[in-house]
C-alpha cells in the first residue's frame, strides 16, 4: 500500500510545523481529544454536511476523530466515488498523535448523496465541494490539512490553486 509515504510526509510536515512555531503548544490531553462538545445527540463523529450545488442541494458523510484547534486534517479519497473505507487505517495510528481528522465521503461515494445529474462530476464541482465542507467543519488557514489519496491528492492540489489562502498544508499521494 502506498499510504505510508503519505504518512511519512505528514508526519514529517507537522513535526517542523510544531518546531518553526513555539506558541502551538502541545498535543491536546487525551480527555480533551475525545471532547467534541455536548450537543445532547450522541454521533459517534458522524456529521452530513449540507452540500449546495447547481442543481440541488445534497449531503456528504463526514466522521470526526480527536479534538486539536491546530492540526484538524480533510481525508481526500481515491476514485471518483471511492469512498473513505480504504482510508479507515488512519484510525491506528493518528489519534496517538493527536491529529483531529475526518473521514469524509465525496458526493456521489458510499454514505454520501447519490445524485443522477452528470454535470456534477467535474473538478470544479469537487473543489467547490471540498471549500463548502471546509467550511462546514470550522477548518481556517491556520490549522486546516488536506491529506489526499490517488484522485484526492489531485482534487487536494486543485483546492490548493483555488483556495490556498485557506490551507495550512497538503500532502498528496497519487497511490
Amino acid at each position: 500500500m502506498r499510504i505510508l509515504p503519505a504518512i511519512v510526509l505528514f508526519s514529517l510536515l507537522v513535526a517542523c510545523t510544531n518546531q518553526q512555531s513555539q506558541s502551538l503548544g502541545s498535543a491536546p490531553s487525551v480527555t480533551e481529544y475525545f471532547n467534541y462538545g455536548d450537543s445532547g445527540v450522541k454521533t459517534a463523529g458522524v456529521k452530513l454536511i449540507p452540500i449546495t450545488t447547481p442543481v440541488g442541494n445534497f449531503k456528504v458523510w463526514t466522521k470526526r476523530f480527536g479534538n486539536n484547534p491546530r492540526i484538524k486534517i480533510l481525508l481526500l479519497h481515491g476514485g471518483p466515488a471511492m469512498g473513505h473505507e480504504y482510508m479507515e487505517c488512519f484510525e491506528s495510528f493518528f489519534p496517538q498523535e493527536g491529529f483531529e481528522f475526518y473521514e469524509y465521503d465525496q458526493l456521489g461515494s458510499s454514505y454520501s448523496d447519490q445524485p443522477k445529474d452528470t454535470s456534477l462530476w467535474t473538478i470544479e464541482h469537487y473543489v467547490e465541494e471540498v471549500e463548502q465542507v471546509r467550511k462546514a467543519l470550522g477548518m481556517d488557514k491556520d490549522n486546516f490539512y488536506i491529506l489526499g489519496n490517488s484522485w484526492g491528492g489531485m482534487l487536494g492540489m486543485e483546492y490548493a490553486f483555488k483556495y490556498q489562502d485557506n490551507l495550512k498544508g497538503l500532502v498528496q499521494n497519487w497511490g
